[in-house]
């Protein structure tokens, strides 16, 4: 239907053979196949821990479908991606959950927690308050709208390089994009961890696909790695958990005084160019698909 160009995997927007309408990332994308089980590994966890994530499906992709692409680099990306690729199910109406958004839009400090936790679990680094990988669903209607989780491809750092992985390594959470909602990570400590059990993480280990799974001797092997990566850092989590979140007033502080510095930092012709780091993408008018 159409391919979106403002991620950096210009995934595409496609209707399959069922009838339904999937986001389709591409195993030919410069993030490579590990991105895509990144996203099915992380993507199906949060789903068995209760959090809303749209339903994958393997989508089996035939470039002359795409033949009147006018881009170059989009029909190069689709020839590069024949065979199976990952569809998640689209969300027609859905909003980017943008700074703006995030100062009037409610979320509970319990759901924050959750979220927290999964992406310290999974060392998802990429759920930033200027790039919050979250969208808000539904928009119309009377149903009241909700957090959605999307795009893990950047998560799972580890499995780029395997070697000297410390599954109780603490990372940066600072500037999560749900940190000045007062996440209540302990309590989600305490509801999720005892979930994560040898047979849940086998579980979403075997949705990925064996042809997506390298490095290892057999794709059983490169899913034990996963398995055993995932449930020595769960039992870490008291090594990891993120608690030092920056409120609302430091973060503005924070981003004000890296606004200056870079405007000092300028040379003079540059400075009347305006800042626009953080800033959001403008909207894409999606009713086109809408009907």
């Amino acid at each position: 239907m159409t391919p979106l160009r403002s991620g950096g995997s210009v995934p595409g927007v496609f209707e399959a053979d069922d009838l339904g309408t999937y986001v389709v990332k591409f195993t030919g994308s410069a993030q490579g196949r590990k991105a895509l089980v990144a996203e099915v590994i992380v993507g199906e966890l949060a789903r068995a821990l209760g959090l809303r994530f749209p339903e994958l499906v393997l989508v089996h992709f035939d470039p002359r479908i795409a033949d009147s692409e006018p881009h170059q680099e989009v029909r190069e990306l689709h020839s590069a991606s024949a065979g199976l690729n990952l569809g998640m199910d689209y969300l027609p109406g859905a909003r980017d959950f943008t700074p703006e958004v995030a100062r009037t839009f409610p979320v509970d400090p319990v759901e924050a927690g959750r979220i927290v936790w999964l992406d310290a679990l999974t060392v998802n680094v990429d759920r930033t308050v200027h790039s919050s990988n979250l969208m808000i669903w539904p928009t119309l209607g009377i149903a009241p709208p909700r957090l959605w989780l999307i795009d893990h491809g950047a998560a799972l750092v580890f499995h780029h390089r395997w070697e000297g992985t410390d599954p109780s390594k603490a990372y940066d959470f600072r500037h999560h994009a749900l940190g000045h909602y007062g996440p209540d990570v302990h309590a989600a400590d305490a509801e999720l961890a005892p979930k994560v059990t040898l047979d849940v993480l086998h579980e979403v280990t075997a949705a990925v696909p064996d042809a997506w799974l390298t490095g290892f001797a057999t794709p059983d092997e490169a899913r034990e790695a996963y398995v055993a990566y995932l449930h020595a850092r769960v039992r870490a989590s008291a090594a990891w958990l993120p608690t030092d979140f920056p409120t609302r007033e430091e973060l503005a502080a924070e981003e004000a005084l890296r606004a200056a510095k870079t405007q000092e930092g300028r040379p003079n012709w540059l400075k009347r160019v305006p800042d626009l780091h953080g800033k959001p993408a403008a909207e894409q008018d999606w009713s086109v698909h809408l009907g």
